[in-house]
């Protein structure tokens, strides 16, 4: 055959390149997803709870005014609805940036 070079061995040199480089991507934003900080938030901001995009919960701040040591069970309904609400942001966070390189990182969202 005129031409033929034989072989796959440039094709699979610039395979194992592209899949080095989503790995390279992947860690980048693995890493930037780490650091993102989201807020959730319920009653009007009274329970404001921090976590990053992959959801690890790094901090609750209550309003002293919802804080009743006769209704904790408001409380506790306020501090789930504020982890929820930061879950959703995380997840469509973590969906945006992650998406194109599928589930590979673990975590079940």
């Amino acid at each position: 055959m005129a031409g033929y070079r034989g072989g796959m061995g440039g094709n699979m040199q610039n395979i194992m390149k592209q899949a080095q480089k989503m790995q390279e991507d992947m860690q980048r934003i693995s890493a930037m997803l780490d650091d993102w900080e989201i807020v959730g938030t319920s009653g009007g901001e009274a329970v404001v709870v921090y976590m990053n995009a992959k959801k690890i919960i790094n901090g609750i701040e209550l309003d002293e005014s919802i804080v009743d040591p006769t209704d904790v069970e408001m409380l506790e309904d306020l501090i789930m609805a504020a982890i929820n609400d930061g879950y959703k942001k995380a997840e469509e966070v973590y969906k945006e940036k992650m998406g194109p390189y599928g589930n590979m990182n673990g975590l079940d969202i």
